[in-house]
């Protein structure tokens, strides 16, 4: 028509991207976890029937955890040069790990002395035979732990939802295909298409998480009411506030001292993660955004297809204080408190004995239970003073877990020069945001990486150069 303005031109090339309308699904699951409060106060009979709600949601998000760490560690071990590469980054987070399990240790042991949780507490034969219930569940040797890294066949990883076989098995895949050389690129081209199938099928799962929050906190809310938290919530609070001054200060100071990265910004780019974990109380329903949030970061794939699985059971920060905390309140609660040479003689014990507890709900209690049996049977009765709140004091552990896991993987990655500075900075500064639909880099990316941001002309030469080393 006359006067019409001319048609926008296109780029064939790079057609325009569907708007992103996920922030309505978190939006969504923030009414759901407010409704869930509603009515677990409301109708607490009707609300502990829910519960299957939450348990079919994390039970979607745990079918895809295998598959997608399979193929991460796959690209990532497949596509680098030297092996050397890997058992360095390898040999580092075990050692990060210990340490900062080893920090977060005594600041639970430190808050709990100065609290002095559980005090004026009454043990009644109910609660006694709680904590009974909860030590049966409890302990598991390192021998079976070490015997159960192998998995029953190659594929019985994937379909068994073993993290640590998984990491096994995609390790030794990833060096075959190294030694295969040229004639493993199609392997490795083949594996990068599955990796796209499987984070596509979980941007599908996650359209049903305000059904599973709503039901998960219907539940819980139903079952404890708020009566069972009163008497228990000096405990519960000084976990909290312990848990966010590990995270913003040990964990924030690190984070600047190494990457000169802000902790909050880094929080606030995994805000929705946080959510998703706060409705549901486990971390591993967040494993697979985590994978993929940061190498959209700028982390390169071996980093993170190592650090994140296997920090997952390693690096449990949360579970270390919790552990700690919940052990002098048990001792206190019962009339038995702890030595100094007794705290740290069982406490130690017992960090290492939760390994694989970090994306369990509730495991934290057993782990508790089976290492109190171990070392103190005569406290075990008293882990059902705390039987009430573990839930609510779960959060907390597995939002710990997870930023300590975030925190770690960018550490690790700065330390072995596997972290692209400039591409985080934009990433986190909003100017490159993560593709929610796919959960991958829009451009595609390598088999190793994700596709840089755009550089600026007077330092593209840089970026360059800094891609080829990487490459080498």
């Amino acid at each position: 028509m006359p006067g019409s303005p001319p048609p926008p031109e296109t780029d064939s090339a790079n057609p325009p991207r569907r708007r992103d309308r996920t922030h309505l699904l978190y939006v969504a699951v923030i009414v759901a976890v407010v409704l869930g409060v509603a009515v677990g106060l409301l109708f607490p009979g009707a609300a502990k029937g829910l519960a299957p709600l939450g348990t079919a949601f994390v039970g979607l998000v745990k079918m895809m955890i295998s598959p997608i760490i399979f193929c991460t560690i796959v690209l990532g071990v497949g596509s680098v040069a030297r092996a050397s590469r890997v058992g360095r980054v390898g040999g580092l987070a075990l050692g990060y790990f210990l340490v900062m399990s080893t920090v977060a240790l005594a600041i639970g042991l430190l808050v709990g002395n100065l609290l002095h949780p559980g005090d004026g507490l009454r043990l009644t034969e109910a609660l006694r035979a709680s904590g009974e219930a909860q030590a049966a569940k409890g302990g598991e040797s390192t021998t079976e732990f070490l015997l159960g890294l192998i998995p029953t066949s190659l594929l019985s990883s994937l379909t068994e939802g073993q993290v640590l076989q998984t990491l096994l098995v995609a390790l030794l895949v990833g060096f075959a295909l190294q030694l295969m050389g040229p004639s493993g690129e199609p392997v490795l081209r083949g594996v990068g298409h599955v990796q796209r199938l499987v984070f596509r099928i979980l941007a599908m799962i996650m359209w049903a998480a305000p059904i599973g929050a709503f039901g998960a906190i219907a539940a819980v809310v139903g079952a404890t009411g708020a009566g069972a938290l009163k008497s228990l919530a000096v405990i519960m609070l000084g976990f909290y506030a312990t848990c966010v001054l590990f995270v913003v200060v040990v964990l924030g100071l690190l984070l600047w001292a190494v990457t000169r990265l802000n902790v909050f910004s880094l929080l606030r780019y995994l805000g929705r993660e946080f959510l998703l974990i706060l409705s549901t109380s486990s971390s591993e329903v967040a494993l697979p955004r985590l994978i993929a949030k940061m190498e959209h970061l700028g982390v390169s794939k071996p980093v993170v297809g190592i650090a994140v699985p296997t920090g997952y059971s390693f690096n449990l920060d949360g579970t270390a204080i919790y552990l700690t905390m919940a052990t002098l309140f048990v001792a206190n609660a019962t009339g038995s408190p702890l030595s100094l040479g007794e705290q740290f003689s069982l406490l130690v014990f017992m960090v290492v004995a939760a390994k694989g507890a970090a994306g369990v709900s509730g495991a934290g209690l057993a782990t508790l239970a089976g290492g109190l049996q171990s070392h103190r049977p005569d406290l075990v009765d008293g882990v059902g003073l705390i039987v009430g709140i573990d839930r609510f004091m779960s959060e907390a552990r597995a939002l710990t877990n997870f930023a300590g896991n975030a925190v770690a993987t960018v550490v690790i990655g700065a330390w072995t020069r596997e972290l692209d500075h400039d591409r985080a900075v934009a990433v986190l500064s909003g100017r490159q945001p993560f593709d929610e639909e796919t959960q991958l880099d829009a451009g595609g990316g390598d088999a190793t990486r994700g596709s840089p941001p755009p550089a600026a002309p007077d330092s593209s030469a840089r970026a360059n150069a800094r891609e080829s080393a990487r490459e080498a």
